[in-house]
C-alpha cells in the first residue's frame, strides 16, 4: 500500500524509499498536492513523457508542460507535438537555444562538430538543451521527468525522488522510475495516446535527429542515442547529478 507523507521531516532519500512500492498517478497527486497544480513536467515526446501527459491531464488542467526545442528535433516529434496539443489541450512552454550561442557554434564548428569529439558534443548539447532547460527551471522548485531505471547503465540507480543539486537543490521526481519498458507500453496502448511514430521505427529513445538512429535486434535502448561513443557517456548533461 502507498501512504502518503511529507518531507518535513524526512529527506528525499527516505521520502524516494517510501514512494517505491506506489503508482506513478500516486507520486503525481502527491506533487500536485504539494506543489500545486501547475506541476512542471519535461516532454521531449518519447511514449514515457507522453504517458505522464496523459497521467499528469487526467489530475489536473492546470499543468505545466515544458519542451526544449533545440532545433533539430525530428519531424515526427514535431508531429507528435501537435497531435498532444490538439489531443490533451496544451499549450507547451517552449525554449530554444540563445541565438548567439547557437550562431557562435556554428561559426567556430559547423554544424557537426559533435561527431567530432565528446567535449564538441557535449558543447552542442550544452548550448542545445542544458542551458534552455536552466531557464526552464529557473523559477520553478520541482520538475518531473519520464526517466526509467532500465533505460541505461547511467540511470540503474535512479530514485523517485530526489534533489536535483544541479539546478539548485530543487526537487527532482520520476514516477517512472521503477517502470519496465513492457509497462510503458501496456498504458500508451491501453489509453491510446499519441505516441511518436518514430517508435514504430526502431527509435526506442529519441533526441536530436543527427545523434538518434534505429536500434538493431539485441541492443540497448539507448544505443541509438550517440551510437558513436561507449555506454556511460550517453547523457547529454540534463540528467547528471552533481556531487
Amino acid at each position: 500500500m502507498c501512504v502518503q507523507y511529507s518531507l518535513e521531516n524526512e529527506t528525499a532519500e527516505e521520502f524516494s524509499i517510501r514512494f517505491e512500492a506506489c503508482k506513478p498517478q500516486q507520486l503525481l497527486s502527491w506533487a500536485i498536492d504539494r506543489f500545486g497544480p501547475r506541476i512542471s513536467l519535461a516532454c521531449s515526446f518519447g511514449v514515457e513523457d507522453i504517458v505522464l501527459v496523459d497521467m499528469l491531464t487526467r489530475l489536473t488542467d492546470k499543468a505545466r508542460i515544458f519542451v526544449l526545442d533545440t532545433g533539430r528535433l525530428h519531424e515526427e516529434t514535431y508531429n507528435t507535438m501537435d497531435r498532444c496539443r490538439n489531443r490533451y489541450g496544451i499549450e507547451f512552454d517552449v525554449y530554444s537555444p540563445k541565438a548567439d550561442d547557437l550562431q557562435g557554434l556554428l561559426r567556430a564548428k559547423g554544424p557537426f562538430s559533435f561527431y567530432d569529439s565528446i567535449e564538441n558534443r557535449h558543447e552542442c548539447c550544452h548550448i542545445r538543451k542544458v542551458e534552455p532547460l536552466k531557464r526552464a527551471l529557473a523559477e520553478t522548485d520541482h520538475w518531473v521527468t519520464g526517466l526509467r531505471r532500465q533505460q541505461s547503465v547511467t540511470r540503474s540507480l535512479l530514485p523517485k525522488v530526489e534533489l536535483d543539486l544541479t539546478h539548485n537543490g530543487i526537487f527532482k521526481l520520476n514516477p517512472l522510475a521503477a517502470w519496465t519498458e513492457e509497462q510503458v507500453w501496456h498504458y500508451a496502448k491501453e489509453e491510446n495516446i499519441p505516441y511518436n511514430r518514430l517508435h514504430d521505427q526502431g527509435f526506442p529513445s529519441i533526441g536530436c535527429a543527427p545523434c538518434t538512429r534505429a536500434i538493431r535486434i539485441g541492443e540497448d535502448v539507448r544505443a541509438g542515442r550517440w551510437w558513436w561513443e561507449s555506454p556511460e557517456h550517453k547523457e547529454c548533461g540534463l540528467h547528471v547529478a552533481r556531487a
